[in-house]
């Protein structure tokens, strides 16, 4: 045990199950945990939709609310979950030397505008004059100050006056991992205190969708576990809005402001493997024997997406093992891209903190797990590039 072990002191969750650690943890502990589904507004596609909120429980101020777009919104949201959980929402000094480490993608287009362009562009042929025009008229400039990936740690910082050093990474799933790994790496390094790390994303919205189904991704039949998608129409990703931020800290800062941890973060190991080259599941694995994992069953949080490729490639890996037991989370909140791995971390932490289990979120497909997990494994397996994993353990 060190003063710099990295330990997790609050948590801000949302998805389609709901808001908050205690909502998930009823949730995803029911006799039969089931999932909020949405099948009509983007048909074929089933997507994972937000809950109701009332977004001025954490953005007080409606000119913050309305300069964001929903992305923002929720991502601005569950930070101050995290903070409130942690007990360092209303400490300004604590607030004011937090470090802020962010997974964002880009914003959402405006759609109407889109529409416009395509819809002229049939009818005359000077495209390039025409996309002129539309830059000159269409276009606000705030539209794109919000799509800026860094505007989410902006507005973070603006509402909860969160204002150390500030970092966002991009790109998908690998985004999550980095910053996990980042801020943890700081943290035992001395480089940090207290760090307020996550990501959002919002599915509900044609263009967030689009960039899946251009490359294929998109699960096109009627809904099923992730581990019961490769035989189905289409790619077997089906996404889901939500957010996940954590805050964590140094075992010395969080005792010496009388904190209790849920868990502890352990190793974070990485890679961006070469997928059209060597067998994904042979570098997860490898990944894998890089971990200090225990002895005997070792509850699995797996932000497996669906994707036919890596989701078989995960599911081989841990299954070679013969002792991880996994629970794909997915099933029953979408991919949440950016999120995916903060949110894999932040239910991974919920089970050490309770010293129990997830029941299995596929019967057909998932084992039982006996007694009280000491020791969750989290992983991220990117759907198109990008692997991540890290062991959380009892604090």
């Amino acid at each position: 045990m060190s003063p710099r072990d990295v330990v997790i002191t609050g948590m801000g969750i949302v998805s389609s199950l709901g808001e908050g650690v205690d909502a998930h943890w009823q949730a995803l502990t029911a006799t039969a945990p089931a999932p909020v589904l949405d099948r009509e507004r983007f048909a074929p596609y089933t997507i994972h939709p937000l809950p109701e909120i009332d977004w001025s429980q954490q953005i007080p101020r409606r000119g913050d609310q309305r300069q964001m777009e929903t992305w923002q919104r929720l991502g601005t949201y569950a930070a101050g979950l995290a903070l409130d959980d942690a007990g360092m929402k209303d400490d300004e000094a604590l607030c004011a030397s937090m470090d802020l480490v962010v997974a964002a993608g880009g914003g959402e287009r405006d759609e109407a505008v889109d529409q416009a362009i395509l819809d002229a562009s049939l009818t005359r042929n000077d495209h390039d004059v025409l996309l002129n025009e539309k830059l000159t008229t269409e276009l606000r400039p705030t539209l794109f100050l919000a799509q800026l990936s860094n505007l989410l740690a902006g507005n973070i910082s603006i509402v909860h006056k969160v204002t150390g050093s500030s970092r966002t990474f991009m790109g998908e799933e690998g985004a999550g991992v980095s910053t996990i790994e980042t801020a943890a790496a700081r943290i035992r390094a001395g480089q940090s205190s207290h760090v307020l790390v996550g990501g959002a994303f919002q599915t509900e919205h044609s263009d967030m969708l689009l960039a899946y189904e251009l490359a294929g991704f998109l699960h096109r039949d009627d809904w099923k576990p992730v581990w019961e998608r490769a035989d189905s129409e289409g790619g077997g990703v089906v996404t889901g809005s939500g957010a996940a931020f954590l805050v964590l800290e140094a075992r010395e800062h969080a005792e010496k402001r009388g904190r209790k941890a849920y868990a502890t973060v352990g190793p974070i190991v990485s890679r961006r493997s070469r997928r059209n080259s060597e067998p994904l599941a042979d570098g997860i694995d490898a990944m894998l024997a890089q971990l200090p994992l225990p002895e005997g069953p070792l509850l699995t949080l797996s932000g497996a997406s669906g994707a036919h490729q890596a989701t078989q490639a995960e599911e081989e890996a841990l299954a070679k093992r013969g002792t991880l037991v996994a629970r794909g989370f997915s099933s029953l909140t979408g991919h949440m891209k950016e999120a995916q791995f903060p949110f894999a971390m932040a239910l991974a932490a919920l089970s050490v903190w309770h010293g129990k289990a997830y029941p299995a979120f596929d019967a057909d497909r998932e084992q039982a797990f006996e007694g009280a997990p000491q020791a969750v494994l989290a992983t991220a397996i990117g759907y198109h590039c990008f692997e991540g994993m890290g062991l959380v353990t009892k604090a």
